[in-house]
């Protein structure tokens, strides 16, 4: 196996690095003609249930892109089953929630999870690509409560979380309880992670740009608060990001965590004139990697010139891969940023 490269955990601290550090999200799945075949026969419940054939496919990425990072192959619905949500992934649709969130006393039902008994074919896959496979940080992750909670209180996804916010303005006192109980499921489901091997963990908080700042303040930060502090104490690197959520940067700088994650509407010039201080980490617009590969490389260039201001940058999209991208263009990225970075690291 090659020698362990440790270059997203440097850059996620804000320390020296050759080149700066790739990975994408959603590397591992629906672009890649080898995940479409196993697709084929098998279901997400039984890749994602079935170790051997989980490692292949969150692995399969950092072999063909040389990616600086794998991600573990997962849905973000994946612990609520224990806490005792009925959630169904359903083809074309998402995440279908059977019984969704009304009261305080749905609220009160819901469990704890235990994930050693309850997700232990999850903490299989870690330990079998973190002692056996990597020779690059394994990135766990976790959803972030409101996230999920729009997801368990809607009933599925949805396009403006009218359901989620009305829960919350009518019913603080739920609501809390509902961020509580899911907080502590995220720093309990992201300890277990990190024991099995994971190295660095991103909370996807995808659809808090939802709310404004005010609102994110007052039922969203204290929660946050808690589980970058709780996750933190495994002294591993710590990654938040949302979608259209870039008027809440200043929030999520405020926090403790290592690694802001910006979508494509916010420039990191932008976001380092608002003062965010904490390691960046993106933004590609994904789009973009359907466009002709001149187009391509100019946008890469003008991103990773902004970025390459400070040791503290890790390169990404600005959301996940579309099943269109062919797999040839992700790695020219991978190798443009790589050599683009290091030849630029060099001169400075």
């Amino acid at each position: 196996m090659k020698p362990f490269n440790d270059t997203i955990l440097k850059a996620a601290y804000g320390e020296k690095t050759t080149h700066t550090p790739v990975w994408f999200m959603r590397q591992a799945g629906r672009s890649q003609p080898e995940y479409r075949k196993i697709k084929e026969t098998h279901s997400l419940f039984e890749i994602t249930h079935d170790p051997e054939l989980c490692a292949y496919v969150t692995k399969l990425p950092v072999d063909q892109y040389n990616t600086d990072a794998a991600i573990l192959y997962k849905d973000i619905m994946s612990p609520l089953g224990a806490l005792g949500v009925d959630v169904e992934i359903k083809s074309g649709i998402g995440p279908v929630i059977g019984n969704p969130i009304r009261h305080i006393s749905d609220v009160q039902k819901l469990g704890e999870i235990h994930p050693e008994q309850d997700v232990p074919y999850i903490l299989d896959t870690i330990k079998l690509l973190t002692t056996e496979q990597l020779n690059v940080p394994l990135i766990g992750f976790t959803g972030a409560p409101f996230t999920l909670a729009s997801y368990m209180i809607e009933g599925g996804p949805s396009k403006n979380y009218n359901k989620t916010k009305a829960f919350m303005y009518e019913q603080p006192e739920s609501w809390h309880l509902l961020m509580e109980k899911l907080a502590d499921m995220c720093i309990t489901y992201t300890h277990a992670q990190i024991d099995a091997g994971c190295k660095m963990i991103q909370v996807f908080d995808s659809w808090v740009g939802a709310l404004n700042r005010e609102d994110y303040r007052m039922f969203i930060a204290p929660h946050m608060q808690r589980i970058f502090s709780g996750i933190k104490e495994k002294n591993v690197p710590v990654t938040t990001f949302g979608v259209g959520a870039s008027h809440l940067v200043e929030e999520w700088n405020a926090l403790p965590v290592d690694v802001v994650g910006l979508d494509w509407r916010l420039q990191i010039d932008e976001a380092r004139q608002k003062g965010i201080t904490k390691t960046l980490q993106g933004n590609l617009d994904p789009a973009i990697l359907l466009a002709p590969w001149a187009v391509i490389e100019e946008r890469l260039t003008r991103i990773l010139e902004q970025g390459l201001q400070s040791d503290s940058y890790i390169f990404n999209l600005g959301h996940g891969v579309f099943p269109e991208v062919k797999p040839e263009t992700l790695r020219r990225v991978s190798e443009f940023v790589h050599t683009y970075s290091a030849d630029y690291k060099s001169k400075h």
